[in-house]
């Protein structure tokens, strides 16, 4: 029998996220393991009057391709796919990855180079409706160091939200920042200020990423001032970094350190020029994600914490920055953390302004 919980992230997919309607061309792609999710947004979109296309995925065949493929090979732009994604109109990714760490050890100049060739792929995607979730299986929960069971609840505490009822919480707390035109982190080790005159701050209410729940913009970019520690741990191309501190001058890192994974940090930020400026920062409102998993798509979420993103900036936030890579690292705040907006304290201590 079908976890009914599975049916009502399905239909959260299409009616929520995706607004799915009849003639609709849907591009699903999806992991092995998210087979039971892909069968339930399969019958919304059916029911829809709306045509599906299923990719299969999965970190097995990443790790195959990047293994093989050879330098000439990185450059091939794949058109079949790009065709695709044109004749599409929502996509929708169901990841369930058997092993997170599959790329671990693969060369992160490769993957770079890809990303860039395929680069056209992703501006595409980001022209349609699209939405990115998370099926659960027992290689996420032992990533999460969960059992399978603890690991279920855990996703769907997260992902099966009065989304109506969060975004009116996410649309406030983007009115107020819009009434002011800098944004400053203060925490441990921590006094990062920026910028934010005429950029846009975003509610992500879910449209995009099931779950979510952050307010993010990207600052202007050579306003970042000062210095940042992140303290919870992300995966980046199958390595994890920990303890990562951040120095900006003049809105570049000018000097960088991590407690774990210092090699993978500083390939990242030799990418180009743009990897060492924030493409973001953000705040994480989802309370119903209560611990980090080494997931990026739930960790950034986390309520009462901030993350900022090195590279890539939201064209949406008026943002300039221009990079192959965007890494989000996440800091919590809710022991001594205060966030300003302006000389306006708009969080501190685990409370917002309206709590």
């Amino acid at each position: 029998m079908t976890d009914p919980r599975i049916v009502k992230h399905a239909r959260i997919l299409v009616e929520y996220s995706t607004k799915v309607k009849a003639g609709d061309m849907v591009y699903l792609w999806l992991d092995l393991d998210a087979h039971p999710l892909a069968v339930e947004v399969i019958k919304q979109v059916a029911s829809r009057g709306a045509s599906s296309l299923l990719i299969l995925d999965s970190s097995q065949l990443s790790r195959g391709y990047i293994d093989a493929v050879t330098e000439e090979g990185l450059d091939l732009f794949p058109k079949h796919q790009f065709e695709a994604v044109k004749a599409s109109d929502v996509l929708i990714r169901l990841r369930s990855p058997s092993n997170t760490r599959a790329l671990a050890g693969v060369d992160p100049k490769r993957l770079i180079h890809r990303q860039k060739t395929t680069r056209p792929i992703s501006d595409e995607i980001l022209e349609k409706r699209w939405c990115l979730t998370i099926h659960p299986n027992s290689g996420l929960a032992q990533e999460a160091k969960m059992s399978l069971t603890d690991y279920q609840d855990f996703v769907y505490g997260a992902t099966l939200r009065d989304w109506d009822k969060e975004s009116k919480l996410m649309f406030k707390l983007r009115d107020k920042l819009h009434e002011h035109t800098t944004i400053r982190f203060i925490g441990e080790d921590t006094d990062l200020q920026a910028s934010t005159e005429d950029r846009t701050w975003v509610a992500s209410t879910g449209t995009h990423n099931m779950p979510s729940g952050e307010v993010f913009t990207s600052p202007v970019e050579s306003t970042v001032e000062g210095d940042i520690f992140f303290d919870i741990p992300f995966l980046y191309q199958g390595a994890e970094i920990q303890g990562v501190r951040l120095k900006f001058k003049e809105g570049k890192v000018v000097k960088f350190s991590a407690e774990k994974g210092q090699e993978a940090l500083a390939a990242a930020l030799d990418v180009d020029d743009g990897a060492r400026y924030l493409g973001e920062m953000a705040i994480g409102t989802n309370r119903g994600i209560k611990r980090y998993t080494l997931n990026m798509l739930f960790d950034e979420k986390i309520g009462d914490t901030i993350h900022c993103a090195l590279g890539n900036a939201y064209p949406e936030c008026k943002g300039t920055n221009k990079s192959a890579v965007h890494i989000d690292i996440i800091k919590s705040m809710k022991d001594g953390g205060k966030i300003l907006a302006g000389d306006e304290v708009i969080y501190e201590n685990g409370k917002y302004f309206w709590e």
